[in-house]
């Protein structure tokens, strides 16, 4: 598909998008990596995911015909800044980050006319980070949406999507705004929630927060596990989508206190359709093997 792909970011996805390309031939003929941190880029020398590491940006995205943005969407605007004058022409420009309006609001001002580019944002991870963290099967029957912006090269999109679904995934395009309202509520707001329980099981006293974590059941396992992922990720995430989160934030806020109402008066049928809900969404997510 290119004949170079340069990688910035070799965190989680960063890495594993090295390691199935270097895995399918079909991807790109040369791999060239890029991270800000030294011992990152050492790291990558050992463990041989990438024909080349380059640890300077704009040297990085010299002659590449696409250059995959993965660095935490707090840092896109200005790593953007930096390469945009040393980009081939015709190049593709794309993204990983899990906000999508806040991206184009950065981007889109500095683009250059003969570069086109192409926001996506993976639908998969997990809490670990780091180039060591990565796979190659992590894409793999997941989805990648892709919110390329109005007057963007048609080829420049297709091509993004076959990267994508080379590496194992579904694409869906979708208008930016639209995605930050549905990534509120699938994705930032349990997150925000995971970090929260997890805070308020550590500011228990004494001898009860030590049972909660000695005692902690699988539900509670369940939150530890989201809140583990990284911190200045999720920070970026929570203020680049902050409009979309706050409104579904409310709007769970109302419906956990019509919950507490139900409790509190024991209203049989309120907390068992509930709890109806939540198992009719598991098992639609699992009928369609994304649980």
């Amino acid at each position: 598909m290119f004949r170079r792909l340069t990688l910035i970011g070799l965190g989680l996805i960063g890495s594993s998008v090295a390691r199935r390309a270097m895995q399918h031939g079909g991807i790109a003929h040369e791999i060239v990596a890029c991270d800000a941190s030294e011992s990152v880029c050492a790291r990558l020398g050992t463990l041989g995911i990438a024909h080349r590491v380059e640890p300077d940006p704009t040297l990085a995205v010299r002659d590449a015909d696409c250059v995959l943005l993965c660095v935490p969407v707090g840092a896109l605007g200005a790593v953007a800044a930096a390469i945009m004058p040393h980009l081939a022409a015709g190049a593709i420009l794309s993204d990983v980050g899990s906000t999508k309006q806040s991206v184009l609001g950065e981007i889109l001002p500095i683009l250059r006319p003969d570069i086109a580019f192409v926001p996506g944002h993976p639908l998969a991870g997990t809490e670990y980070s780091g180039p060591d963290s990565g796979f190659a099967t992590l894409f793999e029957g997941r989805w990648c949406l892709l919110t390329p912006p109005a007057g963007t090269d048609a080829n420049a999109i297709a091509a993004i999507e076959q990267l994508w679904q080379r590496c194992g995934a579904r694409t869906r395009i979708m208008d930016a705004a639209h995605h930050d309202r549905v990534l509120a509520i699938v994705s930032h707001l349990p997150h925000l929630l995971a970090f929260t329980i997890c805070g308020t099981a550590d500011d228990l006293a004494g001898e009860t927060r030590e049972e909660v974590l000695e005692f902690a059941a699988s539900g509670f396992r369940d939150f530890t596990r989201i809140a583990a992922s990284d911190p200045v990720m999720w920070r970026d995430i929570f203020l680049a989508n902050r409009e979309a989160l706050l409104e579904m934030l409310a709007r769970f806020t109302e419906d956990a206190q019509a919950m507490a109402r139900a409790i509190r008066w024991g209203d049989d049928d309120f907390i068992v359709d509930k709890i109806n809900r939540g198992r009719a969404i598991r098992r639609g997510l699992i009928e369609i093997r994304q649980a």
